[in-house]
């Protein structure tokens, strides 16, 4: 395994970042395809031991059940101050008032909950799960800096949004002389670049590590176009995500399979070396069997030159928006 800084921050994290989205229960969330906690449990304990130290959960996984599983194999299976343990807040926990956004009441009362379902006196890094439109950018800063200070959060990051919201968040953190944001949790991959225009940018200038979700476009860049999976059938988020452009993107899914045939590598491992040479530091990989992470941890392995860069981008083509909201 190999480490890197995780942006302007002193904090080692793996290459390679474990999604638990994948761990829970499906008879309480949107999934079919999740694991239970024996399974959950087999596939933690094998990213330890490949040295996987980055594990990413949020509270909206199963509703909390994610949080448990990984909370639980962690007391187990690691030592907690090698680890970097990173969860979400914003989704919707409970119905009525107050059951999900970021206003100070619900992240507070959301990272307590957190902790006591992970086990943990803290969490290395805490997300806001997208952009709250209903509540003020100043009060979420501020709750998000009080968390930092308390010591229950170490760092803080943000997943999917528009530039100028990120950039205002920075400015209004950077103002009143509260924490600012370290990590941005992006939709990010070969058939999706959006991030591209504006937001990698930015990042890349103000020093935020890039940790994108979706590396191989919810399994559409790991396998031939005429083949699928389970989830390839039943994730209707991915579905929802990728379906509409999938006659543009089949070109670019199939140049992935002529590189990965010149490099003797995975398709998963050519989509996987190419975040890491557009400067992501740790692409989210959620895996459904545990012998997907030897594929990825094979991709340290991989170097793609000029020549496998410019073919696997250049069928590319706008797509909307997508995951911001």
């Amino acid at each position: 395994m190999k480490y890197e800084k995780l942006g302007n921050t002193g904090l080692d994290v793996s290459k390679i970042c474990l999604g638990c989205m994948s761990f829970g229960d499906p008879d309480i969330w949107m999934h079919d395809w999740l694991l239970d906690e024996e399974e959950s449990r087999k596939t933690i304990k094998k990213a330890l031991n490949v040295g996987i130290n980055f594990f990413d959960t949020a509270n909206i996984y199963s509703l909390g059940v994610s949080e448990e599983f990984l909370g639980r194999a962690m007391k187990d299976f690691a030592n907690r101050e090698e680890v970097v343990i990173s969860t979400k807040v914003n989704g919707r926990m409970h119905e009525g008032p107050n059951g999900a956004g970021l206003s100070r009441k619900h992240i507070l009362h959301e990272v307590e909950a957190s902790l006591e379902r992970l086990g943990m006196d803290y969490v290395d890094i805490l997300y806001i799960h997208r952009w709250d439109y209903e509540t003020p950018i100043e009060e979420t800063m501020q709750a998000l800096n009080d968390l930092v200070r308390s010591g229950k959060v170490h760092y803080i990051g943000a997943s999917s949004m528009y530039t100028y919201q990120f950039q205002k968040a920075q400015q209004v953190a950077e103002i009143n002389g509260w924490t600012k944001f370290v990590a941005m949790q992006n939709h990010y991959n070969l058939v999706y670049r959006e991030e591209e225009r504006e937001m990698n940018p930015y990042t890349k200038e103000t020093g935020v590590a890039l940790v994108p979700y979706s590396p191989l476009a919810a399994g559409r860049l790991a396998r031939e176009w005429d083949t699928d999976s389970e989830r390839m059938k039943t994730d209707k988020v991915a579905k929802m995500k990728y379906d509409s452009t999938e006659e543009t993107d089949r070109k670019i899914i199939e140049e992935v399979g002529r590189v990965a045939k010149k490099h003797d590598a995975t398709r998963a491992q050519i989509a996987t070396a190419w975040l890491w040479e557009k400067g992501v530091v740790a692409p989210i990989v959620g895996i459904t069997k545990e012998k997907y992470l030897d594929d990825f941890v094979g991709a340290l392995d991989v170097k793609l030159d000029e020549e496998d860069i410019e073919a696997l981008e250049k069928h590319y083509v706008p797509h909307a928006i997508m995951g911001h909201n």
